[in-house]
């Protein structure tokens, strides 16, 4: 069974950081692609960052580039969201989305119950 555990959300002041874990299970975590996908109160999913299967390549959204760093750890099936400079607008819950192939240019097949991120002061 396909599983993606996300963890690291919590309370943060802004201009604070988070760091996102994504535990994976039941799958070749090193043939696919992740993502991260947030969700905000009353708005729909926004992706905002992938890597692929072997880590070299990863893309970002406009609206974390240069403040979110996404990366994994193929040895303990993890993937990484660092993210620095935390805004109000960041709250949201998080996801951790799983491709069904190497590239994040894949089509999305599992998604993790997700993690809260509150920026507030």
């Amino acid at each position: 069974e396909v599983q993606l555990v996300e963890s690291g959300g919590g309370l943060v002041q802004p201009g604070g950081s988070l760091r996102l874990s994504c535990a994976a299970s039941g799958f070749t975590f090193s043939d696919n692609g992740i993502s991260w996908v947030r969700q905000a109160p009353g708005a729909g999913p926004e992706w905002l960052s992938g890597i692929n299967s072997a880590g070299g390549y990863t893309n970002y959204a406009d609206s974390v580039k240069g403040r979110f760093t996404i990366s994994r750890d193929n040895a303990k099936n993890i993937v990484f969201l660092q993210m620095n400079s935390l805004k109000s607008e960041d709250t949201a819950v998080y996801y951790c989305v799983k491709h069904d192939g190497l590239s994040t240019q894949n089509g999305m097949d599992y998604w993790g119950k997700g993690t809260l991120v509150t920026v507030s002061a």
